[in-house]
């Protein structure tokens, strides 16, 4: 089963602002999709961008 978390979630779970989140998929660093007109965020596009950035620091 895939987890998807909404805009707002996905903000509560990294602990930034949702808008922050939108800039994030309009820069192409957070995978998303939606259905219909509601947008959605998988937890392994979540765990993908905290790798990234884990790497980017060591």
């Amino acid at each position: 089963m895939v987890v998807v978390y909404t805009v707002e979630e996905a903000a509560q779970v990294l602990k930034i602002s949702r808008w922050k989140i939108f800039d994030l998929i309009r820069t192409d660093q957070l995978r998303s999709f939606k259905i219909g007109g509601l947008r959605r965020i998988p937890c392994a596009a979540i765990e993908e961008y905290i790798t990234r950035l884990l790497k980017e620091v060591a």
